[in-house]
Formats: C-alpha cells, sequence, structure tokens
C-alpha cells in the first residue's frame, strides 16, 4: 500500500514537494489555505517578484521545470545603483554570463500546481485552512470553504505552511522546542514602473536596480511585460518612515527628493502607495524542525528569512532537494530520513538567514559608498586573477551549491584578506602569484 503523505501549503515549496514525493509513488494529498492561484490573483501588491539562481534552478530541474520558467524570466547580471543626483554605476554580480533571474512568484506557483494536478497520486485542496494538528493520532484538520470541518489521516504531515505555519504552532506547544522571530526594523511596500510605449523598458532591463539611501532604499526588479515590480524599504516610524508618509502631498515630496529619476517614471505612485499594504520583514529561526517520524517543517515554516539576498525561495527549493535525497538514501526509515534532513538542513538555514540581514546593510548602506566599492573591485580583480582559489561570498551563495554556511565563513575570510591587501597598500601586487599565496597561507 502507497504511504499517504499529507502536505500542509501549497506555496512553493509545497507544490514543489508534492510533485517530489508523487514522483517517488507516495499517495499525497496538497491543503492550501489560500484560493486557486490558477483562477485568482492573490500576490497582487505583495512580493510579485522572486530572484531564481543556481539552487533554484537545480531543484526545478529535477522536474523539468527549470527550461521552460528560464523562458519566461529575466535575466539580471549586475546591480545598477541611482544616486540621488541621479548618476548610475553598475556592479556585475559575478563572472560573465552569470545572472540571477527575475521570475513572476504567482506564474511559477501556477507552473508547479498546474504540473502537481497531472499526478494522478496527488489531491489538491485550496481555501482549506490548517486548525489543529493531532500528533498522536498523525491527524491534519482543515477548515474548509464551506465552513466544514475535514479530517486527514496520513503516515507523515509536512508544513510548507509559510513564517506564520499552524504546523509549526502545534510543535511549539510541546517539550524542548526553540523558537525565535526577530523583526528588522524596517517594512516594505510595493510600487511599480510601467513600461513604456510598446512595452519598452524605461530603464536598463539587465539589472537589479538599486537606489541606496542609507536608512532606507528602494529596489526594482524587470518584468517580461516590460514594468518593473519596485519595493520601498523604509522604516515604519520616524521622520523617513511609512507612518509620516500620510498623505499624498507627503508621498511626492518625499520621492521627489529622494528617487526624483525613479518617481518621473512612476505615474500611479501615489495611488499605489496608498493602496498596496505595508509589511513587515521577520526572521525566524526554530528547533527541532521534525517530530519523531510524524511531522517535518519546511520552507518558510522552519525558516524565515528576509528578501536581501534574493534567496528565500532558492533555499525552500533547495530543503525539498535535500530532503528527498534523505528520501532516497534512508526510506522506510522515516525517522532516520526526517532527523537527517534537519541536521543537514539546519546550520545552512541559519547561515542564509544572517546573510540576508547582512546583505540590507549592504544594499542600503554601502553599495555607493566609495570605500566598499573599492573593496568590490579588489574582489572582481581576484577572482577573475584566481577562479579556482578565490571566490566572492555572493558567488558561493548564488552561483554554486557551495552550502550556505560554508558561503558565510568564506566571506569573512575574503573579508579579512581584502583589508589587508588595502591594509598593506597592495592593490597593485594582487597579481604577484608569491604574494598573494603569502596571505593566503597566513588567513588559511
Amino acid at each position: 500500500m502507497q504511504e499517504k503523505i499529507t502536505i500542509v501549503g501549497g506555496g512553493l515549496s509545497g507544490s514543489l514537494l508534492a510533485i517530489y514525493m508523487a514522483k517517488r509513488g507516495f499517495e499525497v494529498s496538497l491543503f492550501e489555505r489560500r484560493p486557486d492561484m490558477r483562477k485568482n490573483k492573490i500576490y497582487a501588491g505583495k512580493s510579485i517578484n522572486l530572484a531564481l539562481s543556481t539552487r533554484g534552478l537545480n531543484a526545478l530541474s529535477k522536474i523539468g521545470l527549470d527550461t521552460e520558467i528560464l523562458n519566461d524570466a529575466i535575466p539580471m547580471a549586475g546591480r545598477m545603483m541611482h544616486s540621488v543626483k541621479g548618476d548610475l554605476t553598475y556592479q556585475p554580480y559575478g563572472k560573465e554570463g552569470q545572472a540571477i533571474n527575475s521570475v513572476s512568484r504567482g506564474r511559477l506557483n501556477t507552473k508547479l500546481v498546474e504540473l502537481a494536478d497531472e499526478y494522478p497520486n496527488i489531491t489538491i485542496y485550496f481555501n482549506a485552512k490548517c486548525v489543529d494538528v493531532d500528533l498522536t493520532k498523525n491527524l491534519c484538520v482543515f477548515e474548509m470553504e464551506d465552513g466544514s470541518k475535514k479530517e486527514v489521516w496520513s503516515d507523515r504531515i509536512i508544513g510548507t505552511d509559510g513564517a506564520f505555519a499552524a504546523t509549526r504552532g502545534k510543535m511549539q506547544m510541546g517539550d524542548r522546542f526553540n523558537y525565535s522571530q526577530n523583526y528588522l526594523h524596517v517594512g516594505y511596500k510595493e510600487l511599480v514602473i510601467p513600461a513604456g510605449p510598446n512595452a519598452e523598458f524605461l530603464m536598463e532591463k539587465g539589472a537589479l536596480h538599486i537606489w541606496p539611501r542609507g536608512s532606507y532604499m528602494m529596489i526594482a526588479l524587470p518584468n517580461p511585460a516590460g514594468d518593473f515590480t519596485c519595493t520601498l524599504f523604509m522604516p515604519f516610524e520616524g521622520e523617513y518612515g511609512f507612518a509620516n508618509l500620510d498623505t499624498k502631498e507627503k508621498v511626492v515630496e518625499f520621492f521627489n527628493t529622494n528617487f526624483p529619476d525613479a518617481v518621473a517614471l512612476m505615474p500611479t505612485l501615489t495611488e499605489d502607495f496608498f493602496t498596496n499594504p505595508t509589511s513587515s520583514l521577520v526572521t525566524v529561526k526554530c528547533y527541532p524542525w521534525v517530530k519523531e517520524d510524524k511531522l517535518a517543517l519546511m520552507g518558510d515554516a522552519a525558516h524565515a528569512i528576509v528578501p536581501f539576498y534574493g534567496q528565500g525561495m532558492n533555499c525552500s527549493f533547495e530543503d525539498v532537494v535535500v530532503f528527498d535525497e534523505c528520501v532516497e538514501k534512508y526510506f522506510p526509515n522515516w525517522t532516520k530520513v526526517f532527523d537527517e534532513y534537519q541536521k543537514l538542513r539546519k546550520p545552512n538555514a541559519d547561515a542564509i538567514a544572517d546573510l540576508a540581514v547582512q546583505n540590507y546593510y549592504e544594499m542600503a548602506d554601502k553599495v555607493g559608498d566609495k570605500e566598499f566599492l573599492h573593496k568590490k573591485h579588489i574582489e572582481h580583480d581576484l577572482s577573475d586573477l584566481y577562479p579556482e582559489k578565490y571566490k566572492s561570498q555572493y558567488e558561493l551563495t548564488t552561483f554554486s551549491l557551495s552550502s550556505y554556511s560554508y558561503a558565510l565563513n568564506q566571506g569573512k575570510k575574503n573579508e579579512a584578506l581584502i583589508d589587508r591587501i588595502i591594509a598593506d597598500k597592495a592593490e597593485d601586487k594582487i597579481k604577484d602569484a608569491a604574494y598573494m599565496d603569502t596571505l593566503w597561507h597566513l588567513l588559511a
């Protein structure tokens, strides 16, 4: 008899996991509290764009969706920084040919659900809110669209139900469960730069645009239709806070002062500002991620992170890949599957969570700083001169399958190396292999 798996949460990681598990022959029930995204625009005004990179593409390649998604994605090979005066500074993300890909969250989720729907051993339920999990009986209880309660028994339960997961909430009521949530002091709001005539891009389409302003910033990602999804990040309170921008006049004055080149391209600015929600940014860490061989957490349910490294979805997709590899290796010993999965992923989830917060301060404050740009120039030269020895933290995180914890630690070593080169006033000596060998030996 096929084992039954209940997946709570039909977002990106839940729908991907359903496909992976169905391919292994399990009978999968996928429950999503929101309406069917194929029929409803459920992401309007919030978190529309995602940056798909190597880890996410690796996960999609295993189910044959990578090429189709990339065909409708826009590669972004670097950052384009906008000064208050409108001056532009471009900074490549990696080597020639390396780019992150702007994709629509809604379209990607729809494609995953469509593919899941093709599997006869996957049943999908929408408008199904998880209201209880009884681990003594392996039972999930859902409130359905008509108000009725549906009890679902299964061999395994996997919670992919987001940062405020009902499945994790059940685990929090148990003994020896560690949990923390930390809100960033800034929130965010989605805005838009529409396409020009004939779907023309009004800014460089092959870049992620950043308006760094210290305590606040705005970014913009391109869409295939020629428009840009903009996100304003700023504190909730204070002079430069969302609460203070409470009239159209204040919003217009603020944007004209701080983002004059962008506001000229935003005809619906005030309408978007007051229509779209202001949302918060939270980091969630917890442990354990599993309860015996009964329940496992995955994606944001286990490790919600802020979006500033563009790795939230990529990390969640990598969870699915690692979990699937554990099933391959240890099934039918589910206790071993679950435990090995959490031990492999927990250190890396913590690492990318810390990297994401670190990258906020880099994007908001440092990307326009001359000292920072000087360091990046040295880093770029080192990467070109010593491709086997030197890989930037960003390259390891975004363009490789190296562990996030390795990328975090290697980034600290890279920083020490570059600081030493600058302290030695040896920027012109980095082509000297003997000098560099000495530094690598000292800082190993």
